[in-house]
């Protein structure tokens, strides 16, 4: 019997080969949301999941590896959120625009371990699948912000400088918000509020630079 198809028994539970891949994983993303994108090592994530120091080298090269893995997984369900929200532009760009801003709020809220091990250490996106995976939910985003410039009959080109400045601030918002600095005691109302105001006057300052005759 391969070592594909056989179960391995370390310490008190055991792990399909497949498995423990995806347990160490979990782990690692519960890990990181409690501690921080820095705060955990292997021998850590095998001793929440209930294996050996050595079993997660069956799987992963090293950390990096492993937080690589996390980063895709991460970009790609967050990328899938803000397709979804959305939705072709629909009803308009605008209002689509806006509720992708939401959308990134809602999935930094939910997702916090995936979250920071998105954004945690830019040389996690070297490596060729969670690169592909941040590319595509930024093309997403430049979709986005190039649709709005034509709703309003601004040149598309200024989309990528758009997309860039919304980004900044949706991670601020949502870095402030899981750090418990946003919300009614700090007087700034929710984050939600603070994404839409400061995001429309984004969108005014590059229409009106869009527009302006040179």
């Amino acid at each position: 019997m391969s070592n594909e198809n056989r179960f391995f028994g370390e310490g008190r539970r055991g792990y399909h080969h497949g498995r423990l891949r995806d347990a160490l994983i979990d782990a690692a993303r519960s890990l990181v949301a409690e501690r921080g994108p820095s705060g955990f090592t292997l021998a850590e994530a095998a001793k929440r999941v209930g294996v050996t120091a050595a079993a997660p080298y069956r799987h992963f090269n090293d950390r990096a590896d492993l937080m690589g893995e996390l980063a895709r997984r991460g970009f790609e369900q967050f990328g899938e959120a803000l397709a979804r929200a959305w939705n072709g532009g629909q009803p308009d760009p605008v209002s689509a625009i806006h509720n992708m801003g939401a959308a990134y709020l809602d999935f930094a809220r939910r997702e916090p371990g995936l979250y920071s091990a998105m954004f945690g250490n830019v040389r996690t996106l070297d490596a060729p699948a969670p690169g592909a995976a941040a590319d595509k939910a930024l093309a997403t985003l430049l979709d986005a912000t190039q649709a709005v410039l034509r709703h309003y009959g601004a040149p598309s080109e200024g989309g990528l400088a758009l997309a860039y400045q919304l980004w900044s601030l949706s991670h601020g918002v949502a870095m402030l918000e899981l750090a418990g600095h946003l919300g009614p005691a700090d007087g700034c109302g929710q984050p939600a509020a603070v994404m839409d105001g400061a995001a429309s006057a984004i969108f005014e300052t590059a229409i009106r630079r869009a527009l302006t005759p040179k």
